[in-house]
């Protein structure tokens, strides 16, 4: 089955393109993948169900589903030995989160060397691990992890992946320039370099840490205007002036209130304290910065992309809940197939899950209304025999009362005779 894969994809791929590995996990996908051992003797070991999943745009395109929850998962397939050296990488695969994932991982790895596949775990060395990555509210992030000289470097900046329960490809590409690119979906949503992203190197540039700015350094962008010259009796002008249109009333007694002033007004002529024009500065040199100089402790490495041979692809994972369906693995050097491959499957199928998603919430949520009716419904029961204990209660007490008061009256009766 897998050489009718590869038989296709270079049938429909018009460039040269070589595919290392490609499952998209149809019948016999068992013979190629070895499930690993680790915590089984702990009883922690999860397994994979060969399945579509509960929705699904295409019911006989199946995946490997993660299964029960609260359980490690490990798996790997080997392959033909794959070097980048001078190729592209291309590294994608699909998954869809089923289940409210609460907290685990959606990432696969690409692993160097030779590898126990029965005792592959969380501690065996890896080359490259990319995928999603969830855990409550607040963790949902994309990794990436790079493995240069036996040390793994996380991406430095904040990846985001994608959090609804449908089907999602993750492409990532890496070139000989060491340049790089994610894809969700056939669409580019990072790239950047090994160089700038990762802090594997030391950066080509440092800033110069004892630079001085130049004691004629003029950052300045404007000036006073020198000939703008404040005219004569500028000074003079008074803020208020007193109103020419006041009249003095025909009421207003001297002798009494004194000389009559007219109020004051603002003064139009007055334009407040002067200044000069402010002018563009012909010395102005920008804002001055610290330089950047060469980092002494730089060395270049042109094999920095380069991965350790890569041997396996494989899966480990930890979730709190499973459900997770991965599929449509793929390992090659050419990003326009693997643009193809998501065309064929999730551009096709996509309507048609998200339609089939959307009336499996529908019937959830009328189920949901219904158990939630049914307790209601048996809430109000019991209120109701609640509150008739408590009105049979009172009756009875009422009565055992009324009949040891007729008790004493009988006895005081007796006593009296």
């Amino acid at each position: 089955m897998l050489l009718t894969l590869l038989s296709f994809a270079l049938l429909l791929s018009p460039s040269a393109c070589e595919i290392i590995f490609e499952e998209r996990f149809e019948d016999g996908w068992e013979s190629r993948w070895v499930k690993s051992d680790w915590k089984k003797s702990e009883g922690k070991a999860g397994y994979f169900k060969h399945t579509s999943g509960n929705w699904a745009g295409d019911p006989d395109d199946k995946g490997i589903q993660t299964y029960p929850d609260a359980r490690h998962f490990a798996i790997s397939a080997k392959i033909s030995e794959f070097c980048n050296k001078n190729r592209t990488l291309v590294l994608q695969y699909s998954i869809k989160f089923e289940q409210d994932i609460e907290c685990g991982g959606g990432y696969i790895k690409l692993l160097s060397g030779y590898v126990n596949q029965k005792k592959f775990s969380g501690d065996t060395p890896y080359s490259l691990m990319f995928g999603p990555d969830l855990c409550g509210a607040q963790t949902k992030k994309l990794h990436l992890i790079y493995s240069y000289q036996g040390q793994n470097y996380p991406i430095k900046k904040d990846l985001q992946c994608e959090t609804d329960k449908l089907t999602h490809f993750y492409t990532f590409i890496l070139r000989p320039d060491a340049s790089y690119s994610i894809l969700v979906d056939n669409r580019e949503k990072e790239s950047g370099s090994l160089y700038s992203d990762w802090d594997i190197l030391p950066p080509r540039k440092i800033k110069e840490v004892n630079a001085i700015k130049p004691a004629d350094w003029d950052d300045r962008e404007y000036i006073d205007d020198p000939n703008d010259v404040k005219p004569e009796g500028y000074d003079s002008i008074p803020a208020e002036i007193p109103n020419p249109k006041s009249k003095k009333p025909d009421t207003w007694d001297e002798d009494e209130e004194g000389l009559w002033k007219p109020p004051k007004i603002p003064n139009p002529a007055y334009k407040g304290a002067w200044r000069p024009k402010r002018i563009k500065n012909p010395n102005y040199k920008g804002k001055w910065r610290i330089p950047w100089i060469d980092n002494p402790e730089f060395e270049d490495d042109p094999d920095l992309y380069v991965l350790k041979p890569v041997k396996y692809v494989a899966i480990e994972v930890w979730q709190v809940k499973a459900g997770s369906v991965f599929d449509n693995i793929l390992l090659c050097d050419d990003p326009e197939y693997a643009k193809q491959v998501v065309e064929e499957i999730w551009t096709k199928n996509r309507e048609a899950e998200k339609e089939a998603f959307e009336e499996a919430e529908k019937i959830r949520r009328a189920k949901e209304e219904q158990e939630a009716q049914r307790a209601r419904e048996e809430g109000e029961r019991r209120k109701r025999e609640r509150g008739y204990d408590r009105h049979h209660h009172r009756e009875r007490d009422r009565y055992r009362e009324k009949y040891r008061r007729r008790d004493r009256d009988f006895d005081d009766y007796h006593d009296e005779l």
